[in-house]
C-alpha cells in the first residue's frame, strides 16, 4: 500500500482497518520519505460504521453512535461517515433515529460524498447531497481494499496538512477526484478475507463481544 500511494504521487494515506490501528501506526513508521500516513480506525458502532482518524488509541465498538463520535473527538481526532447510502454496507448514517442522526451529524467532520466501491450512482449522489444540506466537508474515497484500488479516487486539498486541525480547516475547500475501482479488484476480496484470517489478521472482537473480519483501506 506504501509503495502504491508513493509512486501514484499521493501526499497522505488514512488507514482505517476495523477495530485496529496497529498496522496503520505499524506503517506510519515504515512510510517512504514524501508519503504521510493518517492512523484510523473504521468503527462499527451500534448504529453503523464511523471512520476515526488523526487517533492514538483504538474506538471500542458496539458503542452508541454519538458516544463513537464523541470518543473520536475527545482524542483530537476527525469524524467521518463512509458510503452512508450504500445499500451493501453499514453507516452510521442510517442506523438512528432522525434525532440520533443530527445529533451525530453535528459531530462530523466530513461525510464520502464519492466512495469508489459504492455500486450504483444512487449512494453517492445522496451522500453528497446529505452533506450539502447540513453544511458538511464531502470527500472522495478509493476504499481501497488491494493495492490496484489505491488512489482510484481522492481528495485534493491545499497544504501543509499535519494534524487533524489542518485538514479540518483544508477539507472546507477541497476539490474531489473521482473514479471507480475495477470490479476484478472487487472480486479479489473473498480471498484476500481468507489469507488474512490465516495470517492471524481477523478483526477484532468489540463492546458486543461479536469478532468481526479483517477490511482495511
Amino acid at each position: 500500500m506504501l509503495k502504491a500511494a508513493a509512486a501514484r504521487g499521493l501526499t497522505h494515506l488514512a488507514i482505517t482497518d476495523h477495530e485496529r490501528i496497529d498496522a496503520a501506526q505499524a506503517a506510519r513508521a515504515a512510510a517512504p520519505e514524501g508519503l504521510t500516513v493518517i492512523v484510523g480506525q473504521e468503527v462499527r458502532s451500534a448504529g453503523g460504521d464511523l471512520i476515526g482518524m488523526y487517533l492514538s488509541a483504538p474506538v471500542p465498538a458496539g458503542l452508541p453512535a454519538v458516544e463513537t463520535a464523541q470518543r473520536i473527538r475527545d482524542q483530537g481526532g476527525l469524524v467521518g461517515v463512509p458510503h452512508p447510502f450504500d445499500r451493501f454496507r453499514s453507516s452510521a448514517a442510517r442506523g438512528g433515529t432522525e434525532a440520533e442522526l443530527e445529533a451525530l451529524l453535528e459531530l462530523a467532520d466530513y461525510v464520502e460524498v464519492f466512495n469508489a466501491r459504492v455500486v450504483g450512482t444512487r449512494g453517492n449522489e445522496r451522500a453528497a447531497q446529505i452533506a450539502r444540506e447540513r453544511g458538511i466537508a464531502g470527500v472522495a474515497v478509493s476504499d481501497a481494499h488491494t493495492v490496484f484500488e489505491v488512489g482510484v479516487s481522492y481528495t485534493f486539498a491545499d497544504g501543509p496538512i499535519d494534524s487533524a486541525d489542518d485538514l479540518r480547516r483544508a477539507l472546507a475547500t477541497a476539490e474531489l477526484v473521482m473514479s471507480r475501482g475495477s470490479y476484478f479488484a472487487r472480486a479479489a476480496m473473498p480471498f484476500a478475507k481468507v489469507v488474512q484470517r490465516w495470517r492471524g489478521n481477523e478483526r477484532q472482537a468489540g463492546a458486543t463481544g461479536k469478532p468481526h473480519s479483517v477490511n482495511g483501506q
